[in-house]
């Protein structure tokens, strides 16, 4: 399985399409982490801004783990919300772990989440619930051309990365070009950052072009 092959592909969708595309906007459906989890966050981006990097949470960016993103029209939002609303009052909490970080080659970084079954699941239930109210006229971006694989699940869902591509993190750079962005991540190998938290709900958010919140839409908790 390709993993964070390309910025556009290891992050969002929102890094391959604008956050606005004529009435459409890039939607991000995405599980909220409990304290434990944001904590581990906040700890990489002191480290990382001891060596002079500017993280997305230190920026202010909320903390999220994408489940599926992709473009809707505009007046999909009521919908989607209700179906999300829908969707949480049948589920409930469960763990998240976070544990070590990974760098791709163009300077991206993460802090890997456990693909966990229950993850997993939530993932796919999100995005079957999502999926009938998205824009099923959007292109596929240039560079999946580099991966055929990839590109039934994009015409199907709007997003290669989803179901078996699922494959969940914390982003906390993009493009760094910092020289110390190396240093950091030599320590991390000796020394992984971890962290045991919970999902605590679904939120809905408008993303730019790094898959970071810019609007928040909507939060549901979990029972």
């Amino acid at each position: 399985m390709l993993r964070y092959a390309l910025p556009a592909l290891i992050a969002t969708m929102g890094a391959a399409l604008p956050a606005h595309a004529g009435d459409t906007v890039s939607i991000d459906i995405y599980a909220i982490p409990s304290r434990p989890v944001v904590d581990a966050v906040a700890q990489a981006s002191k480290n990382l801004a001891k060596r002079g990097m500017q993280t997305f949470y230190a920026q202010g960016h909320a903390v999220h783990a994408t489940l599926y993103l992709t473009q809707y029209p505009a007046s999909a939002t009521p919908a989607l919300k209700a179906a999300i609303a829908r969707l949480v009052k049948s589920s409930k909490r469960f763990p998240l772990r976070v544990n070590g970080t990974e760098r791709t080659a163009s300077n991206w970084l993460f802090l890997k989440v456990q693909r966990s079954a229950e993850l997993q699941r939530l993932a796919d239930q999100v995005t079957l619930a999502a999926e009938p109210f998205r824009d099923h006229g959007v292109s596929a971006p240039g560079w999946m051309k580099d991966y055929p694989a990839k590109l039934p699940a994009f015409e199907r869902y709007g997003s290669p990365n989803v179901f078996a591509q699922f494959e969940p993190h914390l982003t906390l750079l993009a493009n760094e070009s910092n020289p110390g962005l190396s240093a950091f991540v030599a320590e991390a190998e000796q020394n992984q950052p971890a962290a045991s938290g919970q999902v605590e709900g679904i939120g809905i958010g408008i993303v730019d072009a790094n898959g970071q919140i810019v609007k928040t839409l909507a939060e549901y908790h979990f029972r």
